[in-house]
Formats: structure tokens, C-alpha cells, sequence
């Protein structure tokens, strides 16, 4: 564990990264996971990605996420589809055993439009109320390069 934090403490693009525990790896619908960042930057570009873990036991080859951001009264909307194996089944993240990491590309060359807190909330926007076998979902800015 040490050398994962060194190595994520060399990250010099970082702005933010956070990722949260789903309870027991079934993600209810109703079970909206947020993240409040403090943004200062509004004049260089960020790239936002959305973090996920899945076993491989996960029924679907995608997943989809509704992800709502706010700040200072303004919130915008969207739909998130994240593919996570190829039509034959073959996981894309990089793991270990039975777990896979997966990095999706949310926004590209994003402008923060002002400093403060900015809240991005991430749902699942699945067709089961209870998705099973999502262990992890995190949220990434950083410098875009």
C-alpha cells in the first residue's frame, strides 16, 4: 500500500482523486455517490474522468452513470456510458484476480467557469434498482495536458 501512495503522491497533473466503497459491492440506485472539490484553476484546461471497480462476476459489458454537477446554483446533467469488456467478454481495466480498475474519460479540456466548490454526484443508471459486483466509483481532475 505504501508504494501505491507514493506513486500516486508523484502525480503531478492530480488535482483531485477520490474514490468511495460501494456497501457490500451492490450499488442501489437510490444510493447517490457525491464528491465536493474545491476548485481554483479557471484558466487552464482539466480533464475529468470517472474511476470504477467491478469484479468480474459483473453481469454487462457496460455500465451506465448519470453524473450531476453543481456549483453556486448551476447544475448540469448527463449520461456517462462506460464499456468495460469487449463483445466476447474480455474485461478492458487492468486488475488483479478478479477485480478490474477502469479510468473513463467524463470531460476533456474542461474550463472551470469560476473558483469554489464544484459537487459531482455519481448514480447508476442501470436497469436493475441494485446493480451488483460494482466494488468502487471515483472521481478525477486533472491537468490537461
Amino acid at each position: 500500500m505504501a508504494w501505491v501512495f507514493l506513486f500516486t503522491g508523484c502525480d503531478k497533473n492530480r488535482i483531485y482523486e477520490e474514490n468511495k466503497e460501494i456497501p457490500d459491492g451492490v450499488w442501489d440506485r437510490s444510493n447517490k455517490i457525491k464528491f465536493s472539490v474545491q476548485i481554483n484553476d479557471t484558466v487552464n484546461a482539466h480533464n475529468i474522468y470517472a474511476n470504477l471497480r467491478n469484479s468480474g462476476e459483473y453481469p454487462y459489458r457496460n455500465i451506465y452513470l448519470f453524473i450531476t454537477t453543481s456549483s453556486k446554483g448551476v447544475t448540469a446533467k448527463d449520461t456517462l456510458e462506460c464499456m468495460l469488456a469487449d463483445e466476447k467478454g474480455k474485461w478492458y481495466g487492468s486488475g488483479l484476480g478478479d477485480i478490474f480498475d477502469y479510468r473513463v474519460l467524463y470531460k476533456k479540456n474542461v474550463k472551470f467557469p469560476h473558483s469554489g466548490i464544484f459537487t459531482f454526484e455519481f448514480e447508476q443508471a442501470m436497469r436493475m434498482e441494485k446493480l451488483p459486483h460494482i466494488a468502487d466509483i471515483g472521481l478525477r481532475i486533472e491537468k490537461a495536458k
